[in-house]
């Protein structure tokens, strides 16, 4: 910025001529834009109420971790920035975007809302309890049915005076898309990454070994047939899978655990599938269809309406396409501070030393949500201030290099954050 400043100067002064009044007035009034320009710029990056020249000492010690590498910071508390450091640059957010789903997801939705597993008929069980055709497994997008789900899934058709089924149990595989695909994702992602994303889920759709699978909804018709028949209700044919039927009467039906506790479980281990399908869960109810895309999109909307531009393509983070600042995530945990469900948010995500915080700042009061990519690492929460007391909502994002010395710079700054820095506003 000096530069173009001097080098208009040293302009006018290179003429031997008299400067004429119109190239004055033009210069000067470049000198006054590019001025103007430069004290936006640094707003930006420092806050407003902290002059460059009187930064606190933690503050500096931040800018000297930081170095030259290709790090966004953004730190403050209750609407005020207290510190930037490139903090609106565009980078992967990783499983950050996992942060961004829980927020939208309880701004749409109530913490304790529950997602149904029904079993559903085409005709009423008669008085005997036979059901004539198929009973079929209607999925809804909770990510954790496992084996005692479905044991209790039988015991609900048992108590709704199902004693036999002459077709068979049938596992439906709508109403979400199948599709497993994301720009931004790499090629052996879905091996490797995240399951089929499916409305109907079983063991996080993996068999035993882990391998993940593309017939869950028969594994789950398979393992509810052996359960009925185990209660003593015959089942006429083999297990399946298949679009349902319309018209079906739901008989029985077991529910997820509360929303908040569904978002918990993604955010503290970061589970891939468990983000996709509630993605899909959300997608499906704003516009209309289950599927990876429409989850972004969905998440996108929730930021926009906040005023933040990102750039969403999926709901779990593994997209290397996906743009986020980190003074938009640090502007969103504001208003989820505002909300409601701010401490819900809060609590869901991991401490110190906890799920993807293991072996991490187990010395530092901290709920954050990681993110890692190859060359791309995020931490963004909330870490408690030592000196005055007080939770300050901070975000990292970085990318460029090694992830692992990423992590150790965003433990060094959430360090200095937590015992040094005290607010730096009048």
């Amino acid at each position: 910025m000096g530069f173009l400043l001097n080098g208009c100067a040293k302009s006018m002064r290179r003429y031997h001529r008299p400067v004429s009044p119109a190239r004055r007035i033009a210069c000067s009034f470049l000198t006054a834009c590019i001025a103007t320009m430069g004290l936006a710029t640094l707003a930006r990056a420092q806050p407003s109420t902290t002059p460059l020249a009187i930064r606190p000492a933690w503050m500096r010690t931040i800018e000297t971790v930081i170095g030259g590498r290709h790090v966004s910071v953004a730190i403050g508390n209750d609407g005020v920035p207290w510190f930037g450091h490139l903090g609106w640059v565009g980078r992967p957010p990783a499983s950050n975007e996992k942060l961004l789903l829980s927020m939208a997801l309880l701004q749409r939705y109530r913490p304790w809302r529950t997602i149904r597993t029904d079993a559903s008929v085409s005709s009423l069980p008669g008085a005997r309890g036979a059901v004539r055709g198929d009973l079929w497994i209607m999925g809804h997008g909770d990510p954790g049915i496992d084996g005692t789900r479905i044991r209790a899934l039988g015991r609900a058709i048992r108590d709704a005076g199902v004693r036999r089924i002459r077709g068979s149990v049938m596992g439906n595989t709508g109403p979400f898309a199948r599709d497993w695909w994301a720009r931004g994702w790499k090629d052996y992602f879905p091996a490797d990454y995240i399951p089929l994303p499916t409305a109907l889920t079983y063991r996080e759709n993996t068999d035993r070994r882990g391998v993940h699978v593309t017939d869950p909804e028969l594994r789950a018709a398979t393992n509810l047939t052996a359960r009925l028949r185990h209660l003593g209700i015959s089942v006429g044919r083999k297990p399946g899978m298949g679009h349902a039927p319309s018209g079906l009467h739901p008989i029985a039906q077991i529910v997820s655990p509360p929303l908040r506790d569904l978002i918990r479980r993604m955010d503290f281990r970061s589970r891939n599938f468990w983000a996709e399908v509630l993605g899909k869960y959300l997608g499906a109810d704003e516009w209309g269809r289950g599927t990876i895309a429409n989850g972004a999109r969905a998440i996108d909307r929730f930021t926009d309406t906040h005023g933040q531009d990102f750039k969403v393509y999926d709901s779990s983070g593994l997209s290397y396409a996906n743009r986020a600042t980190a003074r938009g995530i640090l502007e969103l945990l504001w208003d989820a501070d505002g909300a409601s469900w701010g401490p819900i948010l809060r609590a869901a995500l991991p401490s110190g030393g906890r799920g993807t915080l293991k072996d991490r700042l187990t010395d530092v009061r901290i709920h954050a949500k990681t993110g890692t990519l190859d060359d791309a690492s995020a931490l963004s929460g909330w870490v408690w201030l030592e000196k005055t007391g007080g939770w300050v909502e901070f975000s990292i994002l970085s990318n460029g290099f090694n992830e692992w010395t990423a992590k150790k710079i965003e433990d060094r700054i959430v360090r200095i954050v937590s015992f040094q820095a005290t607010d730096p506003t009048p």
